[in-house]
């Protein structure tokens, strides 16, 4: 009899969550507001659904477990069966996530479904560019468009959930993590944390096509000391409100599903315990909704941290901040449930949580369709479509910066008798993939190589030698180089960085390119015969000796599965160069970190002794955020601007662009301001907007900014966002350094 009871009472559970989403879908369809109805009828629903749950069941909830590809341990298992288990990642594959989900939805008490995550940074199986590379296409919609593809391939896969976008602002390209991110800048830094939004959610979670996605890593995980992953940051609360913060209030502002907090400390306090950032501003003034997940075992290592004496101290603070999802440490589902017993976190809290996670898997239409995106056949259908590689190729091309190009070496024609192309990443069909590749194979990549073999004709001989290893000189292999470089009309050495060189764990302390390809790099000079370096780098390099000896310089980033193609469509002139530096380039890493919008400073930097300078080296970079050169050229004319504005009103600013050159290209016209005299200090330069266009040979074009007055705001001496009137700056050009400036006046009334 007991066992019949249980069985009666399970199916009695299962028909009120059945009645629960039919009522649900109704009212969403009967309501003449939307997107009101649907929230309201989602907090319904999910009160509803908790009501029927064990303390048990809500810790397992906010319990997060990492799979392993198609499958799931015995031991994961009878924990899902429990109901113990609220999320999987690293589950992924169509076939894989339906026969785990069908646990989950068929063999628990409640059959609440599963949200399926995986790191989808820039590209599930066809590989875009790495976001750092996609940043320097300042093409927010091009973005988008990339993130849109990755979120189909994934969602056929059987995903719900990316741990993307990485929208942290780095200053030190020593930190590895840089490479997942937009640069240094919070301006283009939002654009790209709102468009990679957008791209993955499309319009609706519930769209077959989407992907819930998650803004990482929340806060300030960029501001590591000594570029050091996981190390301390000790910021300022005004710049943590003014460079760090921004990217993420974008994402929020584009309705982000999801957030993780990070592995850093902010000032003494953990991210992933800390109540400024993850109640007080996430959810008291940026009224975001959606829920938080730990990254890997952050919990946990709030012991190591020394702020939590044990693991139930580590969950405790963390629920009190406002973490809702533990990702793998357990903490939440074996050690909370004591802490709730005796008071040192309260029901309502764990409640909290678990709404918010609800909250989400309804709204990606799980409980309606549990084995949504689960179908083999359209999984195969989508992924690496021909329409997919063509998006990456585009993407790709557009990423590319040409960081110089004297007497015009490039384009390159298409018939040289002979090319020699050497280095050890020429061939290689794993790194062009970058780091947080996702499933993207070595097999699917174009390398750069292969690329300029498709490109040249028929007649043009391309001959390839690997000259070094990465790290490792070969003599033999140099002076086969050598031999050969005296038979070719000109050199293309790929050199730089592996993928393994960049990402997480991945700090250098040294930004050189590695000493054997900095050796033939050196070689190949030696010859005499024209040379391009092309370079291939997860973040901004130091690299004196080649800027100053070589006479053209491509930086590639890495492009993806692509890669190969897109590099000769600009080396050949298919393509013309367009990509503009999200980072500053140092010319030793001695100046790390270095960034364009720093302060001014007391005595700036001049030629009197006593200012603030090196003894050694410029205090300017190699290269300059905003920084990238074309095979056209451009001229800035009629640069006009009011001379003052009200409190209220708006600067228009515009220029004209002409493209002086003989081919078609594209600029990316970028506007700054400077504010002159604050009650804080400010930066000497902040990034305000910037306009892709396109220009024909001759081709003049109009580019008009409306600078409104809130966009003027600073963080005064109380911590008070506010626009003070007085003189400001503002400038236009093609990069940070090479502008034009015209001064207004803000005034009081």
């Amino acid at each position: 009899m007991t066992e019949q009871r249980a069985v009666r009472g399970k199916s009695i559970i299962k028909r009120t969550m059945k009645l629960i989403l039919y009522f649900t879908v109704l009212s969403i369809g009967l309501s003449a507001q939307p997107h009101l109805a649907l929230e309201q009828t989602i907090n319904r629903k999910v009160d509803s659904v908790l009501a029927l749950m064990t303390l048990e069941e809500k810790f397992g909830q906010l319990n997060q477990l990492g799979g392993h590809g198609d499958k799931i341990t015995d031991e994961q298992r009878d924990l899902l069966k429990k109901g113990l288990v609220g999320s999987f990642l690293n589950v992924n594959g169509a076939e894989a996530t339906k026969k785990v989900q069908k646990i989950a939805v068929e063999e628990t008490r409640l059959g609440i479904p599963l949200i399926f995550g995986y790191d989808v940074i820039h590209g599930y199986r066809t590989i875009f560019p790495v976001p750092l590379a996609e940043a320097s296409t300042w093409d927010p919609d091009l973005v988008e468009q990339a993130a849109r593809v990755a979120a189909r391939e994934a969602s056929a896969s059987g995903l719900h959930w990316t741990f993307a976008p990485m929208v942290d602002i780095a200053r030190d390209p020593r930190w590895g993590r840089i490479v997942e991110g937009s640069g240094e800048d919070p301006f283009l830094g939002s654009a790209m944390a709102a468009a990679r939004v957008r791209g993955f959610q499309g319009k609706s979670l519930n769209d077959p096509g989407s992907i819930m996605a998650c803004a990482k890593h929340y806060v300030a995980y960029g501001g590591a000391e000594a570029g050091r992953d996981y190390n301390t940051v000790d910021i300022s609360e005004r710049t943590l409100r003014e460079i760090y913060l921004p990217p993420f209030h974008a994402a929020v502002n584009a309705g982000v599903g999801s957030l993780m907090s990070a592995f850093n400390e902010i000032g003494g306090i953990p991210a992933s315990s800390n109540r400024l950032t993850l109640s007080q501003i996430l959810r008291d003034e940026w009224n975001f909704k959606g829920m938080v997940v730990s990254d890997w075992t952050s919990i946990l290592e709030l012991v190591k941290h020394g702020v939590a004496g044990s693991r139930p101290e580590a969950g405790v603070l963390s629920l009190q901040a406002g973490v809702d999802m533990d990702m793998e440490g357990r903490i939440y589902l074996l050690d909370l449930f004591h802490a709730l017993k005796d008071g040192r976190i309260l029901l309502e809290q764990v409640d909290r949580s678990v709404k918010r996670v609800l909250r989400m898997k309804f709204l990606l239409g799980l409980f309606s369709d549990p084995y949504r995106n689960c179908d083999t056949e359209t999984e195969k259908q989508t992924i690496l479509h021909p329409d997919h590689r063509a998006m990456a190729r585009s993407v790709a091309q557009k990423s590319i910066v040409l960081l110089k190009n004297d007497k015009n070496i490039l384009p390159l024609k298409k018939d040289l008798k002979s090319i020699l192309v050497v280095g050890p990443l020429a061939e290689s069909k794993s790194d062009p993939l970058g780091s947080g590749h996702g499933k993207g194979m070595a097999e699917d990549v174009v390398t750069v190589l292969d690329g300029i073999k498709r490109a040249v004709s028929a007649q043009s001989k391309v001959l390839y030698a690997k000259g070094s290893g990465i790290d490792s000189i070969d003599k033999r292999e140099l002076q086969k180089a050598r031999q050969m470089a005296s038979r070719a009309d000109v050199v293309l050495v790929v050199a730089g960085e592996t993928a393994r060189m960049s990402g997480e764990a991945a700090s250098r302390a040294e930004l050189g390119i590695p000493t054997a390809q900095h050796e033939l790099i050196k070689a190949m000079q030696a010859t005499g015969k024209p040379v391009v370096l092309v370079l291939m780098n997860g973040r901004p390099l130091a690299i004196p000796w080649e800027a100053g000896n070589i006479s053209a310089i491509l930086d590639i980033w890495f492009l993806g599965v692509e890669a190969g193609n897109a590099v000769a469509d600009v080396l050949f002139g298919e393509v013309n160069p367009s990509g503009k530096l999200p980072v500053t380039f140092p010319r030793t890493v001695g100046q790390v970190p270095i960034y364009y919008n720093h302060k001014n400073t007391g005595r700036p930097p001049s030629k009197d002794y006593y200012t603030s300078k090196y003894l050694d080296v410029p205090v300017t970079p190699e290269f300059p955020f905003g920084f990238g050169l074309s095979y056209s050229t451009f001229a800035y004319s009629d640069f006009a601007a009011a001379s003052s504005i009200g409190p209220n009103e708006s600067l228009k600013v515009s220029v004209t662009i002409q493209n002086t050159g003989n081919r078609k290209g594209d600029e990316v016209v970028q506007l700054y301001i400077r504010d002159v005299v604050g009650s804080v200090t400010r930066p000497v330069k902040e990034l305000k907007g910037f306009r892709r266009i396109s220009l024909g040979p001759g081709e003049k074009k109009k580019v008009d900014f409306l600078l409104t007055s809130d966009m003027l705001w600073l963080y005064n001496a109380k911590m008070e966002r506010v626009t003070e009137p007085g003189e400001f700056v503002v400038f236009v050009g093609g990069n940070s350094v090479d502008l034009l400036e015209k001064s207004f006046v803000l005034r009081a009334q």
